[in-house]
């Protein structure tokens, strides 16, 4: 008890942080740390019925709305519900994101624009709909990125060229705020034992190109873990998280990275195609499931 004590009266205690893309894997996980740590919790997420028992299963305050985060409008109901429910938010983790593989040729233009739209878009829309919030708060907006921020992998254009857009994107609006008391922080993850994760290792190509990683690099590592390294990064207003920590190595070494990566699928990816045939996974993701035109609206129940 006097342990439990102690975490609700830290950085966070009374707090009100929003997280997206809370249904379910880190952001679920998220959401439990922060709410222990005695934050108020404000959970966004597509799949309500998920989403209601992930907030009902937290030993704190909290509210959920269900908003798709490339859905302007949802995404402005949802803040204003947040602020007028449970108070002006201290802090937003975008979390929300789906992937897709296989080669860029033969992709679904529709599929390889939604992961484009869900990660990098709907950060941005999430940033605009909390800034002011976080303006008044002085607050702080976490953007989980990925190794694949630092260096791009084979068969996953759209999900590399999105995590790369929003390392920019935080980047840029770093320095755009900064002077109004607001931090911006970038996470920079690899492999989080997640549905994502779980499905792309359904398709032999994915699952192989993570299997001849270096070992450190193709490691899953349990959502409890990097959801705490990422509640703390919150609590510390951090302009950057690695989990693991090596990837501080990658920043370092990130222009290296393009041609190291070219040279082994030179070399791998036609003993690769021998074995199995590169097709396209379409969305990765539990979120991804859903259809995007039942999605597109924004729910407002009361705050637990």
């Amino acid at each position: 008890m006097a342990d439990a004590d102690m975490r609700r009266k830290g950085p966070l205690a009374g707090r009100v942080v929003v997280v997206t893309g809370a249904s379910r894997g880190l952001g679920a996980a998220m959401a439990r740390v922060l709410s222990e740590r005695g934050a108020v919790v404000a959970l966004l997420g597509r799949q309500p019925e998920a989403i209601a028992e992930v907030a009902a299963a937290l030993p704190g305050r909290a509210g959920w709305w269900e908003a798709d985060v490339t859905d302007d409008a949802a995404m402005e109901h949802a803040a204003a519900g947040i602020r007028e429910q449970l108070g002006a938010p201290s802090a937003v983790v975008a979390n929300a994101g789906v992937a897709e593989g296989g080669p860029f040729a033969e992709s679904d233009p529709a599929t390889w624009r939604r992961v484009i739209d869900v990660n990098l878009t709907g950060s941005a829309i999430t940033a605009r709909a909390f800034l002011p919030d976080l303006v008044a708060t002085r607050g702080h907006y976490l953007q989980i990125a990925s190794l694949a921020s630092l260096g791009a992998s084979p068969m996953m254009s759209a999900y590399c060229a999105s995590k790369a857009g929003v390392e920019s994107f935080a980047h840029a609006l770093q320095a755009e705020v900064a002077h109004q008391g607001v931090a911006v922080g970038i996470a920079y993850l690899n492999w989080t034992d997640t549905d994502m994760i779980r499905d792309a290792d359904q398709h032999a190509v994915l699952r192989e190109l993570r299997g001849h990683m270096p070992p450190p690099a193709r490691r899953v590592y349990p959502v409890e873990q990097v959801a705490e390294r990422m509640v703390a990064a919150v609590e510390r207003r951090s302009r950057a998280v690695y989990v693991p920590s090596w990837l501080r190595l990658a920043q370092v070494g990130r222009a290296v990275l393009p041609p190291v990566v070219t040279r082994i699928s030179r070399k791998e990816l036609p003993r690769l195609a021998a074995r199995a045939r590169f097709e396209a996974t379409g969305l990765l993701g539990a979120g991804a499931r859903d259809d995007p035109a039942e999605v597109h609206r924004s729910r407002r129940p009361p705050a637990g």
